[in-house]
């Protein structure tokens, strides 16, 4: 069930920014007065299509849904009639043939500014982006910061969720800013101002920057009170039920939930001997943790989750919305910070400044589609705007194959005066395929090695 939901969120995902995307390259040559043969979502077998006439677009729905195409009349691809002369791309003025490549992408990045836009009017629930313990040899630890302080803004950006702030820290580093101003708000009420310094060193991964940063979110001490139990747990094999309290294992007393979590992760596959106390009366009980691989350790894990009081979650909860009128230049604002962001990181990993892993693979956009998906809609609008700016910026970067690379070619013909040979062309986007065939086994790759990991 989880992959048939991970795959069906993916598949929406891709086919929503696919289409999209496919959609500038259509309105804008049909508005420039191109003839449009085909209009396909997908590659490969054809599953639908519908043609008005034989002198219409057809459009598509084919098997694979990993990308689209919008196939025009053009005297490079085949024999045109007499009639179909003035409608091909091939004749168009320069800036046509431009304004109709350059819409795909410039398409994806106006569909996140929507997209932006819309979540920050739905509004987003999230908690307050309070300090836990902030461990020591940490930048946030020698930039002064301690447990309890609330961020309040990241270089005078209004961050009033965790996610928030920690995003603004994370772009404000990868994109080279080497003092970031934090204001907080102090466990006794004082506003301050803390100097976060980053390093080019510490960016390079950015599972390597949240450790460096030492950033984590407040986290009260919690009975062991058990909250929710998930099926085919060994929580459930063991009988344990919401509610029961964990008074002791193999003899130890808990004194908190951490303290429980702790000692279920040093027992993989080892029986723990429990007493709990249900309804008043103490009960003894068996649990077996099952084995998972973390952090390439095997640790312990019964699947069951805390019970947190609705006070205390009322307490650390926020809730983030403006109205439409004032989306509007925070959604282009946001939109504007990930393409530049995207951008950069592509040229550190590019002149190796910043580690490949950073690349994400298909396998991993389908976790996070899945993930984000299970979090509510939100989450998801947020993930599909991100991959847009993404799409947006990879296909305008100067590789041929790619939108950016016959961008390339048209301004080099602007230059001449003249087009560039389709010998050269083909040379090159020979060149192209074979680096983008490259970069897509690379996080292939990257990709079956996290889920191994």
């Amino acid at each position: 069930m989880e992959l048939l939901h991970t795959l069906f969120y993916f598949a929406i995902a891709i086919g929503v920014l696919v289409s999209i995307h496919e959609f500038g390259h259509f309105w804008v040559a049909r508005k420039v007065g191109v003839k449009v043969l085909r209009f396909s979502i997908g590659f490969g077998k054809v599953l639908w299509s519908y043609q008005k006439n034989p002198n219409t677009t057809e459009y598509v729905l084919s098997a694979i849904p990993l990308g689209g195409y919008v196939k025009m009349v053009d005297e490079r691809e085949g024999e045109v009639s007499a009639a179909d002369l003035p409608y091909a791309f091939n004749r168009q003025s320069l800036w046509a043939r431009v304004a109709i490549v350059a819409a795909g992408p410039l398409f994806n990045l106006i569909l996140a500014v929507a997209l932006f836009w819309s979540v920050l009017v739905i509004g987003e629930a999230g908690i307050k982006p309070i300090l836990g313990l902030v461990g020591t040899s940490t930048l946030a630890a020698t930039a002064g910061f301690v447990e309890g302080d609330q961020i309040i803004s990241v270089n005078d950006k209004l961050t009033p969720t965790w996610t928030a702030a920690m995003s603004a820290i994370f772009a404000a580093a990868l994109e080279g800013e080497e003092s970031i101003k934090v204001a907080v708000k102090t466990i006794d009420d004082q506003q301050s101002v803390r100097l976060l310094t980053v390093t080019a060193s510490d960016t390079q991964n950015p599972d390597i920057l949240y450790e460096r940063l030492g950033f984590k979110p407040w986290s009260p001490k919690l009975k062991p009170i058990i909250g929710k139990v998930l099926p085919d747990s060994s929580a459930l094999a063991a009988g344990l039920q919401a509610g029961d309290l964990i008074l002791s294992a193999d003899g130890v007393i808990m004194e908190d939930w951490m303290q429980w979590v702790d000692t279920v992760k040093i027992h993989p596959n080892l029986a723990i001997k429990l007493i709990i106390e249900r309804d008043g009366v103490q009960l003894p009980l068996i649990v077996t943790p099952k084995e998972v691989i973390a952090e390439q350790k095997a640790v312990g894990k019964i699947g069951a989750s805390v019970q947190v009081p609705e006070a205390l979650i009322k307490s650390v909860s926020v809730e983030y919305a403006l109205s439409p009128i004032e989306a509007i230049p925070v959604a282009l604002e946001m939109t504007w910070s990930y393409a530049t962001t995207t951008l950069k990181m592509m040229g550190k990993m590019f002149v190796g400044s910043a580690s490949v892993e950073n690349l994400s693979g298909p396998i991993s956009i389908a976790q996070y589609a899945g993930q984000s998906a299970s979090m509510g809609l939100v989450h998801f609008i947020k993930f599909m705007a991100l991959v847009s700016v993404s799409l947006g910026v990879l296909n305008l970067l100067p590789i041929p194959v790619l939108d950016g690379g016959h961008l390339l070619f048209f301004a080099m013909e602007a230059l001449r005066g003249r087009p560039i040979s389709e010998k050269i062309q083909g040379y090159f986007q020979q060149m192209g395929m074979s680096m983008l065939l490259s970069l897509m086994a690379l996080a292939m790759f990257l990709d079956i090695q996290r889920l191994f990991h």
